[in-house]
């Protein structure tokens, strides 16, 4: 027996609001109930000694030590840029003022 109908992979298509014809429902029931049955044979599989986990691999993130170094002064910032207006960078207006 499959274990998703014609029927079912109708309503399913309504409830998602897709209009599939007679062809599509009986193509796509088939292929729901082979991805079905797929994952019914990877259920089946003997892991009750697996641990759950997201990553085969033992991998951890590789970060560099947080430094605190001396940063920028306004200065040196400002001091090659194509436009400086009241020690900030000048940039072309992109919206209107007035509005």
């Amino acid at each position: 027996m499959p274990a998703i109908s014609r029927d079912e992979v109708a309503h399913l298509a309504r409830l998602s609001r897709l209009a599939l014809s007679d062809a599509e429902l009986d193509e796509f029931a088939g292929q729901l109930d082979s991805i079905l049955n797929h994952v019914k044979v990877i259920t089946e599989v003997a892991a009750d000694n697996v641990a759950p986990m997201a990553n085969p691999n033992g991998v951890t993130n590789v970060t560099r030590p947080d430094v605190i170094v001396p940063g920028l002064t306004p200065e040196q910032a400002l001091s090659a840029a194509p436009a400086v207006e009241q020690d900030r960078f000048a940039v072309p207006q992109i919206l209107g003022e007035g509005e």
